[in-house]
């Protein structure tokens, strides 16, 4: 038998998740049955929607059990094998979370090519996975973003972000802009990503930096953050612009009563603007194909760049959780087993 460690939740956080709200298991896993599949994990995903997860909540997914292993995305490769379809070598992706070891069905893992050129196989965490499908969905199935659009991305330095602000410049956006919370990462969007423009928002407020960087207003709002930049984004609107919100991390570890809403929503009715949140879920069948097929071809040709922030080993796993959650991380947050 292997025995397999795994993070669990202990208790669900209040406000900012804590080491204490996690606990270290060992499982024993049962021999294989026909059909099954063993992988030892190379990466594990840290996202922020994890932290929604941990609440006792009503939500798109249903909320993570006390006692029961952190899901999520992880990519590695079979070392044992009683399926045809995954032999031994095979490199998967499957949502099993957080643990060095994954076993189960072959149909719970996905199958995936061997990346060129020495590339680590986290990138299906990230570039080439989930992360860059759900901005690829905001800009094209909810923002709608024509040539010629001017983008605005909160978050930009983070995971998708980094993915937003690359494929709006390759599906013909004029003009790109990006937030971020260091210089250091404000140079990267300009000097890496492609971006237009950056602003420091711990430097300078956004809802002033913001004007000055869209003199011409902004026709997309890819929204990670929420509170003080959607009301930004509001105020710079092109009458007819869509706002496109994926993620609010400036309010999930909140406590108490949530904060206010912008002050500024009747620009939504001024401006004739359309705002909808949004989940990959609901998406994912209609767009992963074409998205496969466009992300495959920019990265082959050389057109995609990405940053990884990686953590070592499982025991980094809840430090890599939390510092994420901070905005440590510049690209996709990954632990390497």
């Amino acid at each position: 038998m292997t025995q397999a460690r795994e993070i669990r939740l202990a208790s669900r956080p209040e406000g900012w998740p804590t080491a204490e709200n996690f606990e270290f298991a060992t499982v024993e896993l049962p021999s294989l049955n026909d059909g099954e599949v063993l992988v030892k994990n190379e990466f594990i995903s840290v996202d922020p929607y994890m932290r929604g997860r941990m609440n006792d909540t009503k939500s798109y997914v249903a909320p993570y059990e006390i006692g029961g292993r952190i899901e999520g995305g992880a990519v590695g490769r079979v070392v044992e094998s009683r399926a045809d379809s995954l032999p031994e070598g095979t490199l998967v992706l499957h949502y099993q979370g957080w643990a060095d070891y994954a076993q189960g069905p072959a149909q719970g893992f996905t199958a995936l090519a061997e990346l060129p050129g020495g590339a680590p196989s986290s990138l299906y965490l990230g570039m080439l996975g989930m992360t860059a499908m759900t901005a690829y969905t905001g800009l094209t199935r909810v923002a709608k973003m024509k040539e010629g659009d001017v983008v605005f991305v909160s978050g930009a330095a983070g995971a998708v972000g980094t993915a937003v602000g690359q494929i709006a410049r390759l599906l013909g956006a004029s003009r790109v802009i990006g937030s971020a919370g260091s210089e250091a990462k404000v140079n990267l969007l300009t000097e890496k990503y492609g971006y237009d423009a950056a602003i420091n928002y711990k430097q300078e407020p956004i809802r002033q930096a913001l004007p000055q960087a869209a003199p011409q207003g902004v026709d997309v709002y890819f929204d990670n953050v929420g509170g003080d930049h959607l009301e930004a984004a509001l105020d710079v609107m092109n009458r007819g612009g869509r706002l496109a919100l994926c993620g609010a991390i400036s309010v999930y570890n909140e406590k108490g009563q949530p904060a206010a809403g912008p002050d500024n929503m009747a620009n939504l009715i001024k401006q004739g603007l359309m705002m909808q949140g949004f989940t990959l879920g609901d998406y994912v069948q209609d767009v992963a194909g074409e998205f496969r097929e466009k992300m495959t071809g920019w990265f082959a040709e050389g057109k995609i760049a990405y940053d990884e922030t990686v953590y070592e080993g499982l025991d980094s796993t809840i430090d890599a959780f939390i510092d994420m959650m901070k905005g440590a991380n510049t690209g996709k947050m990954v632990v390497k087993l």
